[in-house]
């Protein structure tokens, strides 16, 4: 058997009008990021870091921003078809770790959700799920609310 480690990073900016998706949950907020799909930060990194595990490249090789299949697509659509991936290539999620870094609001009420919703389209236990979240203090576009980031590490095995 072998292990591979994979980390992913996503950043999106926040604006007004739009919705905010994060870990595959609609936030109540009154600004959403832009993308061209629903712009889930979380769920991105987390696909850019199974891709990059199995050395499949990144979410941009898979779900081009310029393709119009993929406008406005919810991202646990991504996620999915992102596990079809490296599931052909004979790799299974053993653990994830991510961090959301956003300013406002708070998500602690929403990451047992997140983590559900996540672990059933991995097929993996919410206990392998960590989703943590931190703020910058005030600092750089994430403190002054204009973005969002999310980094997320994958531990996977060979089948």
């Amino acid at each position: 058997m072998s292990y591979r480690i994979g980390f992913g990073i996503d950043f999106h900016q926040l604006v007004e009008g739009r919705e905010l998706w994060i870990g595959g949950v609609k936030i109540n907020h009154h600004k959403g990021a832009i993308g061209h799909s629903d712009a889930d930060v979380l769920l991105h990194a987390i696909c850019d870091a199974l891709l990059g595990a199995a050395s499949l490249g990144d979410i941009g090789i898979h779900f081009p921003n310029t393709s119009p299949e993929f406008k406005n697509i919810d991202s646990k659509i991504l996620l999915k078809k992102t596990v079809q991936l490296i599931e052909q290539e004979e790799f299974t999620v053993i653990n994830i770790d991510t961090t959301i870094c956003l300013e406002e609001p708070k998500i602690s009420n929403h990451v047992p959700e997140m983590q559900k919703l996540i672990a059933g389209i991995l097929d993996i236990s919410t206990k392998d799920i960590s989703i943590k979240a931190t703020t910058t203090e005030k600092m750089g576009f994430i403190g002054r609310g204009e973005g969002v980031a999310a980094y997320a590490t994958v531990l996977l095995q060979r089948k």
